[in-house]
């Protein structure tokens, strides 16, 4: 899968520097789709224009660059070239859109800036061009539970009033040897996010994104496994006496089968431990959230012996 990009920052303080960031990532095998390198043609009150821009127009060039970044996937991210820490007025209104967008953003050096900005979102352009090369995807962000609030505070900007969830019955396809008639195991995580119940690996829809490419981002985030997304399980809306649902907020979970060819794993913040078990052993013995317990039970009737 292609990772796409779109660099921001001064072009009259560091075009040298965006230059050299467009060449690494380029190499790395990240597609930039903007900005489109060209020499400076010329400034007009501050705002630097490009050879190749359609205009001179400073809000036409602006308004064609968020257009850039509207179209960046669930793969793409916004990189901030600023060595210094300095966010610029332009950098500041593209950052904002980024936001009420969701859009993944990532900095060269810690903003000096009043955004919130999650953790893990400070990379050099070598290292970060190093993890996209290797994991084909950016590094995700962390929220600390200590930032819960602002956390949910920029989810309140964001999200529009339904909100679709993902989730994935993650079925062990390891090479482990199963007798005749025994069901395979299926991975649970435990986690913060249900109040330390146990729950599938999944998550929120981002704009603009499909619920295949959704689910794929969300099991490689939270499990670092390569998946094989199957058939889909069910669709059904948020349980109101599961102790989680928000009155006002229509919230819609889709889940899938996804295949997975190891048991190893490596889990984001979202999740303190897991768990490879038989989904009958689960639902007796562990304590799940109630909308994963109502995906697993429709698993195990259509999958009762599918080992």
């Amino acid at each position: 899968m292609v990772v796409r990009c779109v660099l921001h920052g001064s072009f009259r303080k560091n075009f040298d520097e965006i230059r050299e960031v467009h060449k690494l990532f380029t190499s790395a095998g990240i597609e930039v789709i903007a900005p489109e390198l060209s020499e400076i043609a010329g400034e007009t009150d501050g705002f630097v224009h490009l050879k190749k821009d359609e205009s001179k127009d400073q809000r036409l060039v602006e308004l064609l660059y968020l257009k850039k970044v509207a179209s960046l996937g669930s793969l793409g991210f916004s990189y901030y070239v600023n060595p210094n820490g300095m966010i610029g007025e332009s950098a500041s209104y593209e950052l904002a859109i980024d936001q009420l967008t969701n859009a993944r953003s990532l900095f060269w050096k810690k903003p000096i800036h009043p955004a919130y900005i999650p953790q893990n979102s400070v990379w050099s352009p070598k290292d970060l061009a190093c993890y996209v090369n290797e994991n084909e995807c950016y590094p995700p962000p962390v929220f600390p539970k200590s930032e819960s609030r602002l956390k949910k505070l920029v989810e309140n900007l964001i999200l529009p009033g339904s909100k679709i969830a993902v989730g994935a019955i993650i079925v062990d396809y390891s090479g482990k040897r199963y007798k005749k008639g025994d069901e395979r195991d299926v991975l649970l995580v435990q986690t913060h996010k249900w109040g330390d119940r146990f729950s599938v690996v999944g998550g929120g829809v981002r704009r603009n994104e499909r619920l295949v490419d959704a689910l794929w981002r969300e099991v490689k985030e939270e499990t670092n496994l390569d998946s094989k997304i199957e058939e889909s399980i069910c669709t059904f809306d948020e349980i109101k006496n599961s102790g989680y649902y928000q009155s006002g907020v229509h919230r819609v979970f889709t889940d899938n089968v996804v295949k997975a060819n190891r048991r190893s794993i490596v889990l984001n913040d979202e999740a303190q431990g897991y768990l490879w078990i038989p989904p009958s052993v689960a639902l007796n013995e562990l304590d799940i959230e109630p909308n994963a317990r109502i995906t697993l039970e429709l698993y195990l009737n259509k999958h009762l012996r599918a080992a």
